[in-house]
C-alpha cells in the first residue's frame, strides 16, 4: 500500500512497502488510542508534515473515528500554524519530526486547544518536558498505538459528517477553513473513477503512485483515496526536490500527478536531451514528433497513432518518468499549450488537464485524454459537476455573446459545504446554491472550457502557490522611496514582477550621492536606478515576512503617476488591473524576459 526509500548509512536503497493490513492494523490502534486520549468523532485533529506514510496512517485513522481531519501547513504564512490550531480548536495533532520543535514554538498560544503530540517518529525527553510544562502530552509514533487495541468498536459515519477541514489563502491574509464532507470527497473518487473508466482505464492493484505533491493540498489528496479505493501502491519522494526524478527513476509509477513547472521541467530536459544528440538525431525526432502529432490530431488514440515510432524514439522520453506511466494529470495551475502537446507526443501516456479548487474538492473540469481538440483547455464538467458563466460588465465579459465568458459557478455534490467560522465569505461566494469561483472561463464550441482571467485579485503562479495581491502592494507600499506600485504575476510563470512610480525627491537624492546626473525621467530607465528600488522594496519585503515566492523579481520605473485620464485607476484611486496590464503589456514581457534571462 505505502512505500518509501529506505536510507542505510546515508544511502539511499529501494522502496521498502507496508501491506494494506499492516496500514490498516495501525490506523485502528490509532483511532483507539485517539478514543482513549479524550478526542471523539467531530473533534479536529491536525496532521503536519510532508507526504509519508503516517501522513495516510493519521488520515485513516482519523476516518475511522470519524474525526476531522485538519492539514497543517506553513506556507500559508508565518503564524499560519498557529492560527489553524486556533480556529479550527484542534485537540491532537500528529507532526512529522523536524517540524516538532516549530509546534512546541506555537504551543503558549495553542495549548488552550491543543492536549497530545504524535509525533512522525521519535520525540526527544526535552521536548516532552517543554510540552507537558505547558499541559500537553507528547507521544513517539511507536509509543501513541500502545494506548489503543484493534478490537475497538467504531462509530457510525454519515455522507454528512465533516470528513476534513482544508485551509487556502484568504485575500485578508488569514486562511479560509473549507468544510468537506464525507459526501463530497466519496462523490470526488467516484467521478475520478467513472471517469478513467469511459476514457482510459480504472486504477488497479499493479498500479503505483508517486506521491510529491502536498498532502495537505486537495489535489493530491483525492488521487491518493482514489488508489486505496482501487488498491494501488503509493510510493513517497524523499521531500527533496533534488532528489525528486532519482526517486521516480525507482519507484517508476504507472498514475502520476504533476503540476505546469515539474512538466516544463521535463520538457526542457528532455530537447536538451535530443539537441545533445547530434543534428540527425534530432532530425529523427522532429520527423517522429510531427508524424505522430499529425495523427493525433487527426482523432487517433494515443496507442494507436504512431506505435513504431513509439517504440523507436519515444520510449526513450517515456524513462524520463520511469517508463511505466500510463496516465498523467496535470492541474494546479494553467498547462503552457506547447507543452501539453509535447507530453502528449512524447510521453506515450495520456494526459488529462484538470480545473479544480479546495472549495470543489479538487478536479470540477477535466480534458479527456484521447481528444485531441482539448489541448489548451480545462476540458468539460465531471459527473458530480454542473458549471454556468455569469456575465462581468465591468470587465466587458459577456455571458451570452457569441464567444461567452464570464464568471465559472458551480454547482453539484463534490462543493464544500462553507467556510469553517466565516458565514460571512460563506455567503459571498454561495449564491442561491452556486460558488463562484473568481475564475473566468470561455466556453469552446466543443463544451470545453478555457480558463482566462482571474475576476478577484488573488491568483496563482505556475507552482501552485496563490498569491494576494493587494496584501502585497500594501506591503510594499510601506517603502518610503515610492509612490505607487502594481504588482503582477502570470500564472504560467513562478514569480512576480512589478510598475513601480517611484518618489521622485528619494529617487533624485539617490542619483546625486551616485554621481549620476540624468533628469527624473532618465532615471527611471537607469538600470542602477531600477536595482536600488528593486532591493529597497525587497528589503521591506523580507522586514514583513513575506515568502520567497511574493518577492519581486523585476520593476520597471514609471514616471508617470497611475491617473484616471489612461483610465488606470478608478476615482477612488483603486488600481484597474485589466487596464494596467494592457497599458504595461509591453513592459511586462520584457521584465520577465529579462528576469528569465538573468536566471539563466
Amino acid at each position: 500500500m505505502l512505500g518509501r526509500r529506505q536510507v542505510i548509512d546515508s544511502k539511499v536503497g529501494p522502496y521498502v512497502w507496508l501491506t494494506y493490513k499492516e496500514v490498516y492494523d495501525s490506523a485502528m490502534r490509532m483511532g483507539s488510542a485517539m478514543r482513549r486520549r479524550g478526542v471523539n468523532p467531530g473533534d479536529r485533529c491536525g496532521i503536519y508534515g510532508s507526504n509519508c506514510p503516517e501522513w495516510i496512517t493519521a488520515m485513516e485513522a482519523c476516518d475511522s473515528q470519524a474525526i476531522t481531519y485538519v492539514p497543517l501547513y506553513d506556507t500559508l504564512g508565518p503564524n499560519a500554524v498557529e492560527f489553524i490550531i486556533n480556529h479550527a480548536e484542534v485537540s491532537i495533532a500528529f507532526v512529522q519530526e523536524n517540524k516538532l520543535s516549530s509546534i512546541l514554538s506555537c504551543l503558549p498560544k495553542c495549548s488552550s486547544n491543543l492536549k497530545t503530540i504524535v509525533s512522525f517518529g521519535k520525540i526527544s525527553d526535552m521536548q516532552k518536558k517543554e510540552a507537558d510544562e505547558l499541559g500537553v502530552s507528547c507521544f513517539s509514533w511507536e509509543e501513541f498505538p500502545q494506548l489503543g487495541s484493534l478490537d475497538c468498536e467504531l462509530p457510525p459515519k454519515h455522507k454528512t459528517d465533516v470528513c476534513t477541514i482544508m485551509y487556502t489563502s484568504g485575500t485578508t491574509g488569514e486562511p479560509k477553513g473549507v468544510i468537506l464532507t464525507n459526501g463530497a470527497l466519496v462523490a470526488e473518487v467516484l467521478s475520478v473513477d467513472q471517469l478513467l473508466f469511459l476514457t482510459d482505464r480504472v486504477a488497479a492493484e499493479e498500479d503505483s503512485y508517486f506521491s510529491f505533491l502536498p498532502l495537505a493540498h486537495v489535489y493530491d489528496q483525492v488521487i491518493e483515496t482514489y488508489c486505496i479505493y482501487k488498491g494501488a501502491s503509493i510510493g513517497f519522494w524523499q521531500g527533496d526536490v533534488r532528489y525528486l526524478m532519482e526517486d521516480i527513476q525507482e519507484l517508476k509509477p504507472s498514475i502520476f500527478c504533476g503540476v505546469p513547472r515539474v512538466y516544463d521541467r521535463i520538457y526542457t530536459g528532455t530537447l536538451a536531451k535530443v539537441s545533445a544528440g547530434g543534428g540527425l538525431k534530432k532530425k529523427l525526432f522532429d520527423f517522429a514528433y510531427n508524424y505522430k502529432l499529425g495523427y493525433l490530431e487527426k482523432g487517433f488514440p494515443q496507442e494507436k497513432a504512431a506505435p513504431l515510432l513509439d517504440r523507436l524514439v519515444f520510449d526513450k522520453t517515456k524513462q524520463a518518468l520511469g517508463g511505466r506511466v500510463r496516465i498523467l494529470l496535470s492541474g494546479a495551475a494553467p498547462l503552457p499549450k506547447h507543452v501539453e502537446e509535447f507530453l502528449r507526443v512524447t510521453s506515450c501516456s495520456t494526459l488529462s488537464q484538470g480545473y479544480g479548487l479546495t472549495e470543489s474538492c479538487g478536479g470540477c473540469f477535466t480534458s479527456i485524454g484521447n481528444v485531441y481538440p482539448m489541448v489548451g483547455t480545462v476540458g468539460v464538467p465531471m459527473t458530480t459537476i454542473e458549471s454556468r458563466l455569469e456575465s462581468v460588465p465591468e470587465m466587458g465579459y459577456d455571458a451570452l455573446s457569441s464567444v461567452p465568458r464570464g464568471e465559472i459557478c458551480l454547482r453539484g455534490s463534490t462543493l464544500f459545504s462553507g467556510y469553517h467560522k466565516r458565514e460571512d465569505l460563506t455567503n459571498e461566494v454561495l449564491v442561491d446554491g452556486w460558488f463562484h469561483t473568481g475564475d473566468i472561463g470561455e466556453w469552446q464550441p466543443n463544451g470545453a472550457m478555457k480558463i482566462i482571467d482571474r475576476k478577484k485579485n488573488i491568483f496563482k503562479l505556475s507552482q501552485g502557490e496563490y498569491v494576494a495581491v493587494e496584501n502585497l502592494e500594501n506591503v510594499y507600499l510601506r517603502c518610503p522611496h515610492i509612490t505607487s506600485i502594481w504588482v503582477y504575476g502570470n500564472s504560467f510563470e513562478s514569480f512576480l514582477v512589478a510598475v513601480v512610480v517611484p518618489d521622485r525627491q528619494a529617487l533624485e537624492d539617490w542619483a546625486a550621492n551616485h554621481n549620476e546626473t540624468d533628469d527624473f525621467k532618465s532615471l527611471c530607465k537607469n538600470l542602477k536606478a531600477r536595482k536600488y528600488i528593486l532591493d529597497e522594496l525587497n528589503s521591506i519585503g523580507k522586514t514583513n515576512n513575506l515568502r520567497g515566492f511574493e518577492m519581486l523579481k523585476a520593476v520597471h520605473l514609471e514616471p508617470h503617476p497611475f491617473d484616471m485620464e489612461r483610465d488606470l485607476i478608478t476615482p477612488t484611486f483603486k488600481l484597474k488591473r485589466p487596464q494596467l496590464l494592457k497599458c504595461y503589456k509591453d513592459c511586462i514581457d520584457q521584465l520577465y524576459s529579462d528576469a528569465k534571462g538573468l536566471k539563466a
